[in-house]
């Protein structure tokens, strides 16, 4: 491998992730991100009853049945010379630390806003994350088939909501509800689409004109295109001039406008993505920062996947390549357990479907067959250069259930089933202190992932469980500064709650409200409380 060779294999990559509040239609736009990348020649919307088809990135069965994302998944294709990484991501806020991890392997992130709703609550809880990690963010605002906000209120709302400027690169041709094209803003030309004949199963047929053909005069009415004029020249006077360094800060979104159900002005976004969005960056490690174009080959683990394909009860580690040339059953350092590892039959993937591959690079997005030694946030690299990735942050646990297999005979399905789950990162496991292992104290994020756990325990596992609610929603990792053991005998209060152990035995306290934690720290002075391990960051 030459370095030649290595920059321009980088420069061809583009790994984004998509994020939106439920429902607003990012799962329908990445299939027409396939669909017009070719990966794809037919897609299927989530909703249709008539074809019964769902969509691609929504492979487990659960997903199916709801309509919606409940775990992340990774897609990969080429387009015009760019070789693309999707992260498709669930939009529900119980699944909020899936996203969250996924938002840790990405070089910038399409914001999916609902053209009626505009900025809702998950979107501005994904948005802060995105701001946090300077990850630069793309708007794409949808259902421009369906009566919504005017463009300009819209605009307003970013700013005013979210607090980030915007620049429309395209805008939409019409009035509420019946736009007819876009204008694209740099080639100052229009876009006018021809009816939708294939309930957006294939690509929109479209013709294209300058603003000032004739023929576009003739195309609309003059309302529509005296109001097209007017706008254009409202945002090249008192609009934000384009600027692709604040871009790249995340001060600055690029906005696009379009209806993902029905293809309108998708194919436009996606090129101008591809344009815009920027190549691997560098990633922060115990050695300082480490650019895609370092010869040494390294990665890190940000996802892992039991049972992707029922068949076969497999589990894989989902890596992003950070730098260097990654070679099918090459050996590198594992970080956590300081060994040598080999990396054999590694693979890409269209959602579930996957194929081994020999090679990749940075950016790209590779699973790994894991025998139960990758964990999230594992560091994998080149023997002579061992360093180690930042670690990933963690979600507090907010809801908790106790948890047991209803029948005795299939424990073993049972732990193995709550372990693989615990690895994957979908829930928070503890078990109470001086009780028996016949059953675990579940946590989680949110009440939805309780139906997932049942869910898939029961169709993965073959195991049946009794979930039982309980009543606390805070928990507390628990140290003495002097170096003490913690115990339930070396506390007082602690019958207002529950004192468990995590999985790494490090003492927990669960109790109903801030409250009650008050009236434990008062009456135990010299206790330190923390919100995650004391080895993790809090996001």
């Amino acid at each position: 491998m030459s370095l030649e060779e290595l920059k321009q294999e980088i420069k061809k990559r583009r790994t984004f992730a998509i994020i939106s509040h439920p429902d607003a239609g990012k799962t329908t736009l990445t299939e027409k991100l396939l669909l017009y990348g070719g990966a794809i020649h037919l897609a299927g919307s989530i909703k249709s009853r008539k074809t019964q088809r769902h969509a691609v990135s929504d492979w487990m069965e659960i997903e199916k049945q709801r309509g919606i994302s409940v775990t992340s998944s990774v897609l990969q294709f080429d387009y015009a010379g760019c070789r693309i990484n999707i992260l498709d991501t669930p939009g529900h806020q119980d699944f909020s630390e899936d996203t969250y991890r996924t938002l840790m392997a990405v070089d910038s992130a399409v914001m999916v806003l609902d053209a009626a709703k505009g900025v809702e609550a998950q979107t501005k809880k994904l948005f802060k994350v995105c701001k946090q990690r300077h990850i630069p963010i793309f708007t794409f605002v949808n259902k421009l088939d369906r009566y919504g906000k005017a463009p300009i209120d819209l605009m307003d709302e970013l700013e005013n909501v979210l607090g980030i400027r915007s620049y429309p690169m395209n805008w939409p041709v019409g009035s509420d509800g019946r736009y007819q094209g876009v204008y694209d803003r740099q080639k100052k030309q229009v876009e006018l689409f021809s009816a939708d004949t294939t309930h957006g199963q294939k690509a929109r047929q479209s013709v294209t004109m300058r603003i000032d053909d004739p023929a576009l005069r003739d195309a609309l009415d003059a309302d529509t295109y005296q109001a097209l004029l007017d706008d254009i020249d409202l945002l090249d006077a008192a609009g934000e001039s384009f600027d692709l360094e604040r871009v790249a800060h995340g001060d600055l979104t690029p906005m696009f406008f379009g209806s993902a159900m029905t293809n309108f002005g998708v194919q436009n976004f996606l090129e101008e993505y591809l344009r815009l969005a920027p190549a691997p960056t560098a990633r922060l490690s115990s050695d300082g920062m480490i650019a895609p174009e370092d010869e040494q080959f390294s990665a890190f683990v940000f996802k892992i996947q039991a049972n992707m394909n029922p068949a076969h009860r497999d589990r894989l580690a989902f890596i992003r390549i950070c730098s260097g040339k990654f070679e099918r059953n090459m050996s590198v350092y594992h970080a956590k357990s300081d060994k040598l590892i080999k990396l054999s039959q590694p693979q890409q993937f269209l959602a579930q479907d996957r194929q081994i591959i020999d090679t990749a690079w940075p950016g790209d997005i590779v699973g790994l067959f894991d025998p139960g030694v990758f964990g999230i946030g594992d560091t994998l690299c080149t023997p002579s250069h061992k360093f180690q990735y930042e670690d990933f942050p963690v979600f507090p646990p907010e809801k908790f259930a106790r948890v047991q297999a209803k029948d005795t005979m299939k424990r073993k399905q049972f732990v193995k089933g709550i372990e693989q789950l615990t690895q994957e990162g979908a829930i928070q496991l503890f078990q109470q202190a001086g009780a028996g292992m016949e059953s675990y104290i579940v946590g989680t994020v949110g009440t939805l992932q309780f139906e997932v756990l049942e869910y898939r325990l029961k169709n993965e596992y073959n195991v049946d469980i009794e979930l039982v609610m309980q009543p606390f929603e805070v928990a507390r990792w628990l140290a003495f500064p002097d170096g003490r053991a913690v115990t339930p005998a070396s506390l007082r209060g602690t019958d207002r709650g529950m004192f468990v152990y995590d999985r790494h035995e490090n003492p927990v306290l669960l109790v109903n409200n801030e409250w009650a934690l008050g009236w434990i720290t008062d009456n135990n002075p010299t206790l330190e409380l923390y919100h995650v391990p004391p080895d993790k960051k809090e996001v």
